[in-house]
């Protein structure tokens, strides 16, 4: 029963994640690691260079230690006090030394003294002890000195120098320990692996140091592509933003254009029809049932319209819908069009342009003119396609007020490539002449 109660008593979390029962022991060394070091991103070079000279300055302690420790009894027991003594000065010195030229921000004349230092310390423990140890102390020296100084012209000139310098330090070791048993077989092999160990570790070394450049341009090229899609996304949505502007005021043009046009063709036959309705009530009829059929063929437009901008392609030519609009006109209203058309082929979007600029000439030369006669003329020259409105209105006194429908007009033929010019004069009419390039021409 008392296991049983054990049990019971486990957390939710001990229930859901069975590690949770682990040794609390197991990953510690992991957790101090990751407090130790997890502050340093890799991907900026300042961190890795400050983690991988705390790396090499705690590389240097533990062989100093094990220097210290192996040696320092040995030479203690020997009774040799002044070899202690140097041993142990040559450990401090290059404690100090080291950290001061690998942490601090020294000029160029402190850090040379500092290097010297480090190199004086180096070679003394070589020739105090040898061995394995004093020759990895050797290696992560070079090590600290490759990663500050950067340039490979100036590692490998100091490699070099640490060379010859090691193979006479070597060869003054032997020579004051036991010049009578000098072997030079065990010389040459010794000095072989020596200088391979050394060779090769400049080799990785530099390696490492030329791929960790590569991994930081391709993560900064990685941070740039990003910071580029960020703008791009920014710019995509100003575009889209714009493009759905540009369709709002495409649907309201194209609704002024096709219902503004047939309702301004039914308000003019029942204006007409009120007029003779008394003296002529058949004339009138005929008028309201024109209006009828013009109502309902405005409702058609609107549809038509939706369809447009939805994508749907037109079945008939562009010579047939202008007639149509031409027809649609006159057909009960007592104005008359005198026309000129070619059949042009055309894009749909040019083609839909034609039929509402045709509507928008003859609905404002009714509405504001007061015309009773149109003349409408569309043909290619050159390139270009060449169209004419005219009519028998009022016209217009000074300088022209453009509303809605002529703005329009005017920003969409220069989005197509063309022009429009308005021109008339009091009492002489209104025209419209438009040039837009035919589709061999530039196209929005």
């Amino acid at each position: 029963m008392k296991e049983r109660k054990d049990v019971g008593r486990l957390t939710l979390n001990e229930v859901e994640n069975p590690r949770a029962m682990e040794k609390p022991e197991e990953g510690r060394f992991k957790q101090y690691f990751v407090r130790l070091f997890g502050k340093y991103d890799f991907r900026n070079e300042k961190d890795f260079l400050r983690f991988a000279r705390w790396l090499i300055l705690i590389l240097l302690l533990l062989m100093e230690v094990l220097i210290l420790w192996g040696n320092g009894i040995d030479l203690l027991e020997a009774k040799d006090v002044w070899g202690m003594v140097g041993l142990s000065t040559c450990v401090a010195v290059l404690t100090v030394s080291f950290s001061l030229q690998l942490f601090s921000n020294r000029d160029g004349k402190i850090r040379i003294v500092l290097y010297g230092l480090d190199g004086l310390s180096v070679y003394g423990m070589l020739f105090l002890v040898g061995g394995t140890l004093p020759l990895l102390v050797f290696i992560i020296v070079l090590t600290g000195f490759y990663i500050n100084l950067g340039k490979f012209r100036i590692s490998l000139a100091v490699f070099g120098i640490s060379m010859s310098v090691y193979g006479m330090v070597y060869s003054l070791q032997l020579l004051m320990r036991a010049p009578q048993k000098i072997e030079f077989f065990g010389i040459f092999l010794d000095a072989f692996g020596v200088t391979l160990a050394l060779a090769v570790h400049f080799v990785v070394v530099h390696i490492a140091l030329a791929f960790y450049h590569q991994f930081l341009r391709l993560n900064k090229a990685l941070r740039e592509l990003d910071d580029s899609k960020a703008e791009l996304e920014k710019a995509y949505a100003v575009v889209a933003e714009v493009t759905a502007l540009e369709e709002r005021q495409r649907i309201a043009k194209d609704i002024h254009d096709t219902a503004g046009h047939s309702i301004t063709t039914v308000i003019m036959q029942t204006e007409a029809a009120k007029r003779i309705i008394e003296s002529n009530p058949d004339e009138a009829k005929n008028k309201i049932i024109a209006a009828n059929l013009q109502a309902k063929h405005a409702l058609e437009e609107l549809r038509d319209s939706v369809h447009i901008l939805s994508g749907s392609t037109k079945n008939q030519t562009l010579k047939t819908a202008l007639l149509g609009i031409i027809h649609e006109s006159t057909d009960g209203t007592g104005i008359k069009i005198r026309w000129e058309i070619e059949d042009v082929i055309v894009s749909e979007a040019k083609y839909r342009f034609l039929c509402n600029t045709l509507k928008e000439g003859i609905s404002n030369g009714l509405r504001h003119g007061g015309a009773t006669a149109f003349w409408f003329e569309l043909k290619t020259e050159g390139k270009e396609i060449f169209f004419l409105l005219s009519d028998n209105g009022t016209g217009f006194e000074g300088e022209i007020k453009t509303g809605f429908g002529l703005t329009s007009m005017r920003d969409r033929a220069r989005a197509l490539g063309g022009d429009v010019r308005f021109s008339g004069e009091k009492d002489e009419g209104f025209e419209i002449q438009l040039t837009i390039p035919t589709d061999g021409g530039e196209e929005i």
